[in-house]
């Protein structure tokens, strides 16, 4: 982390904490529950849509709580406190994963873990406004999501290790991955406490009356402001279906690898070449953006994402699987790190929270198109391919949306 401030790097740390539970959901969780569901006599296909309808519950959640929770969170004095009760909801969360044993249970336990998850990110990346200035945010922003990548993979590994060995161990594979859940609990929990005790909200709004109230009156003027700019609505827009696809894929990669024959090792250890590749690409781009415009870079990585999917539709071999996963990790750390960053730099500084409610419907909010698309489809056509056409055509969409948000920069220029 050289080049960081002491701040920078201890809000750095929030995303290696997240990124473990993040890991822990695209990795292990969909296996543990796949085979709970497979020994209750559910199909692979079933339990793939079930899935993906429990992460799309978790997108509707935080659609309809993110806009509110964020423009509270402008209040002075409000943001720390709200992204630390969500927080900790999120650790206790992960935490009581390994309590349910029936799969429904299971879901519920992982849409509460997984939704205050996500809404903590609101007021984690509307922080980004307090803790540095506009032309350290590509950097600082990538740095977030590169050290989140290789530092998950600390938890991740200890996971791994316990569960490959768990006979050797003298313990069930059940009890080692339930351990895992308790490992990367304690690992979110222990690194994000630097920022708790350090951050302090230097942008926000001055109210008068009650917060609550107020809050909802300001969420009516941002809906106005952001339909008359047009560059921000845009932004929005393309990001809703991009992003859609990115966070589908994380999302879901594991279990449609497994159902197209992939077994659960090859799948573990190509999800970790993923992470240690994202991170010297992720600080890659970082770089990238002090040359190139992040507008371009994004588009880069839109056609990027693109290509992935288109070839994933073949996909039907583990070494195929290890290739898409090292094509992934050159374009999932920057196009998240990078749309961060730029949205952040085009919305008022004292307003944050309450864009990066916004932007939560229209990132993690998305997802529910995607996981909800691949569910139905998988469901219908008997095949998880299906699903995964349909993200093809977000990508392309994004795609030419995005476009449309540089020329407005260009004709603002």
């Amino acid at each position: 982390m050289k080049g960081l401030t002491k701040l920078e790097k201890q809000w750095v740390l929030y995303d290696v904490g997240n990124s473990a539970f993040v890991m822990l959901c695209t990795t292990i969780i969909p296996i543990y529950f796949k085979n709970i569901a497979t020994a209750e006599g559910i199909s692979l296909a079933d339990s793939t849509a079930y899935l993906s309808y429990a992460l799309s519950v978790c997108t509707i959640l935080v659609a309809l709580m993110g806009p509110v929770f964020g423009t509270l969170a402008d209040t002075k004095g409000y943001k720390k406190p709200m992204f630390a009760t969500f927080f900790v909801i999120g650790v206790v969360g992960c935490l009581s994963l390994a309590i349910p044993k029936e799969w429904l249970a299971f879901l519920v336990v992982l849409v509460i873990a997984k939704t205050t998850y996500s809404m903590s990110l609101i007021f984690y990346d509307s922080m980004l406004a307090d803790v540095t200035v506009d032309e350290r945010m590509d950097m600082v922003s990538s740095h977030g999501y590169a050290w989140g990548y290789i530092g998950s993979c600390i938890p991740f590994i200890a996971c791994l290790l316990l569960i490959l060995f768990a006979e050797k161990l003298g313990i069930s594979g059940v009890t080692a991955t339930m351990i895992s859940f308790g490992i990367t609990g304690i690992w979110w929990f222990a690194v994000t406490i630097p920022l708790l005790k350090n951050y302090n909200q230097k942008h926000w709004v001055e109210v008068k009356g009650s917060p609550v109230k107020e809050s909802f009156s300001r969420l009516k003027k941002v809906l106005f402001k952001i339909n008359k700019d047009k560059k921000v609505l845009y932004f929005l827009g393309a990001f809703f279906f991009y992003i859609d696809g990115v966070y589908t894929i994380i999302d879901l990669a594991t279990s449609y690898g497994k159902d197209v024959g992939i077994d659960d090792t090859h799948l573990l250890l190509a999800l970790l070449l993923t992470q240690i590749v994202a991170f010297p690409c992720s600080l890659l781009f970082g770089k990238f953006s002090a040359r190139f415009k992040s507008e371009k870079l994004i588009k880069v990585c839109i056609l990027g994402y693109l290509g992935i999917a288109l070839f994933a539709l073949q996909l039907d071999r583990a070494w195929e699987f290890w290739f898409l996963a090292v094509c992934v990790a050159v374009f999932q750390g920057a196009i998240q790190a990078l749309s961060r960053s730029y949205f952040a730099r085009i919305i008022p500084k004292e307003n944050s929270s309450e864009y990066f409610g916004f932007y939560d419907i229209f990132g993690k909010g998305a997802a529910f198109m995607g996981t909800m698309l691949m569910g139905i489809s998988t469901q219908l056509s008997g095949s998880s391919r299906t699903g995964v056409g349909m993200l093809a055509v977000m990508f392309i969409i994004g795609f030419f949306l995005f476009g449309k948000t540089e020329k407005i920069s260009r004709s603002a220029a």
